[in-house]
Formats: structure tokens, C-alpha cells, sequence
């Protein structure tokens, strides 16, 4: 795969999609379905899914596609291959809570090397460079010209004071007893993907999630936050987390700042 002919391509498919999901979002009323996993999707899903994708297939027709939206791609098997969540956060999305982002990766060798993450209601726009760096791109956004950047690099953590990132959505006792198990300075709150994001901008120091995900929930950030210099790893015996599992489904993990000390499970 040559980046410099990904990365453009990813940023602007997610700029497109954001544009039709804001569409969707700013209107008066919209439908919330429920999928076949009692998870909500809304015509925001689909309409930023046929963007991504049909771009993607017409610039990389010889590239594997999983995109979360397109259940016939869920059984491909590979380890190298493209990977999209168009709206990641539907339940914000529908609670017009803003936390939602476009989402779209390369894994290669099981690894996200490249992502692009992009909160359209929040203004925010994280990518991998072609030489694996990532940056914050600061709007207004343009499709085809990329604006002022800032390169993004993980903190250095106080382990007696950190900063914790979870989920707006999906708190539990078995998050929050893990949680306990640091010496925690303050907490935040954020849905999506952009829990890699604060870490990749040092914004926190550590995201456990004890809950189900998919891969294309956790691809594109999870390179967002590899090019950052952060890591994510299985929450049971913190080897890295791979893509390109059965069925596409995640174990448990942790993202963080490599400083920070982990706990055991």
C-alpha cells in the first residue's frame, strides 16, 4: 500500500462522510433501527458507509474491505486490509451527545498502521501521516488541501497521579474496579473512538475497556494512538491487540501511555 496515496484518500472520504452525517444530525427528526444485535443505526450510518466505501473500493479495488455496515464483509478472513466504522458512536449520535466519529483504517500483519478519526460535531481531525506520525488537523477543513497541523505525542504520566479516560456509555463496576487500582488524579468521559484521541494528544494517560468492541471500533484509533507513541494492549495478559480476529471481535483491552505502570488484571 503506498501512504502517500491512502492517507489523502481516507481524510477526505471521512470529511465527506461527516458533511452527509452533520445533514442527518442537524435535521429536525431522524430513524433509529435497531440491527440484529439490538444496537441503534440511523440513515447517518448507512449514507456516510456508502461514501467511505464505494471511494475506498474505487481507489483500492484490490484491497480487503470490512466495514461494520456491510454484514457480507464480516466473513472475509485476512490480516491485511482496509477497515471502516462510519459512525462510530450511534448512540451519541442519537442522543445528540456530539461524541461520534468517522472511522477508517489499514491493518497490515494484524497491526493498524494507518487511521484517520474524525469528530465531525466537535471540529476534530486526527490522522496518521504517510511516515506513520500522527497529527491534529486544525479546521476549517478542506477535502482536497490538508490545513495547519500539530504532531501528537502520548504523555509522560505521573503514576501517582493519572488522568483516566472511560466511556460515556459503557461504565460498569468492572471498569471502575479496575480503575481503582491506580492512583487516579481525575477522570473523563468521552464516547468512540476519541477515548485513543485524548491519549494520542496527552489529554490522558489510560483507557481500559472491559466491554465488548468490534475491530472497526478500535482500528482507526488505535493507529491514531500507535503513531502518538501509545499502545494498546489484551486487558488479560497485556500482549498487543491484534486485528484480523474471528468474527472480528475484540477482547478486552487497555490503551495507554507506555509510562504508565499497568496493573494486573
Amino acid at each position: 500500500m503506498n501512504y502517500e496515496t491512502l492517507v489523502p484518500v481516507m481524510r477526505r472520504l471521512a470529511l465527506e462522510a461527516g458533511d452527509r452525517i452533520m445533514e442527518i444530525y442537524d435535521a429536525d427528526d431522524f430513524e433509529v433501527k435497531t440491527k440484529s444485535d439490538d444496537s441503534p443505526v440511523t440513515a447517518a450510518d448507512e449514507a456516510a458507509d456508502a461514501i467511505i466505501s464505494e471511494g475506498l473500493r474505487e481507489a483500492f479495488p484490490d484491497m480487503m474491505l470490512v466495514t461494520e455496515e456491510q454484514s457480507d464483509t464480516h466473513d472475509t478472513t485476512g490480516d491485511t486490509f482496509l477497515i471502516v466504522d462510519p459512525l462510530d458512536g450511534t448512540k451519541e449520535f442519537v442522543h445528540r451527545r456530539g461524541d461520534f466519529t468517522v472511522n477508517i483504517a489499514l491493518v497490515e500483519g494484524g497491526k493498524p498502521t494507518r487511521g484517520v478519526v474524525y469528530a465531525p460535531a466537535k471540529n476534530r481531525m486526527f490522522f496518521t501521516q504517510a511516515n506513520g506520525q500522527t497529527v491534529e488537523e486544525a479546521g476549517p477543513f478542506q477535502k482536497d488541501l490538508i490545513g495547519s497541523l500539530t504532531p501528537l505525542q502520548v504523555s509522560q504520566p505521573d503514576n501517582d497521579a493519572l488522568m483516566v479516560v472511560a466511556s460515556k456509555s459503557h461504565r460498569d463496576q468492572a471498569t471502575d474496579d479496575y480503575i481503582n487500582k491506580y492512583a487516579v488524579k481525575d477522570m473523563t468521559s468521552a464516547g468512540s473512538s476519541l477515548k485513543f484521541c485524548l491519549i494520542a494528544t496527552g489529554e490522558a494517560d489510560l483507557y481500559p475497556r472491559l466491554g465488548r468492541t468490534m475491530e472497526w471500533d478500535t482500528a482507526a484509533g488505535h493507529a491514531v494512538l500507535l503513531g502518538a507513541g501509545g499502545k494498546v494492549v489484551r486487558f488479560d495478559d497485556h500482549s498487543d491487540l491484534t486485528y484480523g480476529k474471528d468474527d472480528y471481535a475484540n477482547p478486552f483491552f487497555i490503551a495507554y501511555s507506555p509510562d504508565v505502570a499497568l496493573k494486573p488484571a
